[in-house]
């Protein structure tokens, strides 16, 4: 895949071994996700859809979103998620809806690796990209 982000309205079809594991800013202790459809992979101003794996221990700072709604799915492992005060402990089929405003963050808390999609409208938090 080209480092080069497409223009919007191509489709795409690509492996997903051709993408490249990333830890964003705010994300600790081998917390790596992959864009698989978003600004850097298809252009999208509208989407940012992830596969995240976080080794044990790793995790995301709590943080909030001004705009952004996000779901995430989990797919392997176990951590909890915090949603502003309240802990939740997620594991294979469990998923989250989160909306703008409610902090949050996602810690691996088990002994294998946490394996989730993440599904993020809009791609930026940029109230003025809307």
């Amino acid at each position: 895949m080209s480092d080069t982000p497409r223009p919007p309205g191509q489709a795409l079809v690509e492996k997903m071994a051709n993408l490249l594991w990333k830890e964003y800013p705010g994300h600790f202790g081998g917390a790596l996700s992959k864009e698989l459809a978003g600004p850097d992979t298809t252009g999208s101003r509208r989407l940012d859809f992830r596969i995240s794996r976080y080794a044990p221990m790793a995790y995301v700072q709590e943080h909030v979103h001004k705009v952004q709604e996000q779901v995430y799915y989990v797919l392997e492992g176990e951590g909890v998620l915090t949603l502003d005060e309240a802990r939740h402990l997620m594991r294979p089929h469990d998923f989250v809806y989160v909306p703008p405003g409610i902090r949050h963050s996602f810690h691996n808390t088990g002994t294998a690796g946490l394996v989730f999609l993440v599904i993020t409208t809009p791609a930026s938090d940029d109230e003025e990209t809307l």
